[in-house]
């Protein structure tokens, strides 16, 4: 069982809304309202330990998950949730040893949940026109160890994708269908696309270019995700959920 290390990143849960995710050896002491936690203390011991701080308020230090990390990235673009990524990884069928492009790479978010599925052996090939939000996701990347298993590459890709016999590819921009063209030259035969559109008019045109791009088993999803408060005599919904996202769009390529 894998212990706390100084270079570990931890998640300090209280409960669902306070909770800090940080590296020992970035903060050696966590402040928060609820007491300062020495997190230097924690090197050496389990995930799961039980902690008090300065005011005696009890905290749990747990291992953090791929949903814990991404909703952390430092960002300047709207992170895809993981309600949408995960659907998005198993409609497209990623796994370790798979190829992937993705047209947008925004804050890293997606980039690295498809990354973190296709390691140790496979590569997400990640197009932006953005410079700025690229440094950004590299950065992010690199924090978590995750950018081993990703190339990116600055440049458009409505301009051409250089890679060929891709399993997957994402398209998370304003325009997909100006992508699916040059998508379809990239992907293996079968291979599944999917896109994230905003609007239902983006949907909408872009399943009309897949269609006349000769996609079959086309598909739009939306995804709505809602808490339930479970509570012995007293379960009801959450006055919290995570509703519209957006509209999740899926193809596969014929010969």
């Amino acid at each position: 069982m894998p212990k706390i290390e100084a270079d570990s990143f931890i998640l300090v849960y209280r409960d669902k809304r306070r909770k800090w995710l940080v590296r020992v050896s970035e903060t050696p002491k966590l402040h928060t309202h609820l007491g300062i936690l020495d997190c230097t203390s924690l090197v050496g011991k389990d995930y799961g330990t039980r902690v008090l701080t300065t005011l005696n308020d009890e905290l749990v230090i747990l291992k953090p998950t791929l949903e814990d990390i991404v909703m952390k990235f430092a960002r300047k673009t709207q992170v895809i949730y993981p309600k949408d990524i995960g659907m998005i990884i198993v409609k497209c069928g990623i796994h370790s040893g798979s190829r992937v492009f993705e047209a947008g790479t925004g804050s890293g978010a997606a980039t690295a949940a498809m990354a973190y599925a296709a390691a140790p052996e496979g590569q997400v090939y990640s197009y932006d026109l953005s410079a700025e939000f690229q440094a950004g996701a590299r950065r992010n990347l690199e924090r978590f160890g995750l950018a081993k298993n990703v190339t990116l590459k600055n440049q458009d890709a409505k301009a051409g994708i250089e890679e060929r016999d891709l399993d997957a590819a994402l398209i998370d921009m304003g325009d997909p269908w100006e992508l699916v063209k040059p998508v379809r030259e990239a992907l293996a035969p079968s291979a599944m696309l999917a896109a994230i559109c905003p609007t239902m008019n983006q949907a909408e045109r872009l399943v009309q270019t897949l269609h006349d791009e000769g996609f079959v088993a086309t598909e739009t999803l939306e995804l709505i995700a809602r808490n339930i408060e479970a509570r012995p005599g007293m379960t009801r919904p959450s006055m919290f959920m995570v509703a519209h996202t957006a509209y999740l769009v899926f193809g596969r390529k014929l010969l």
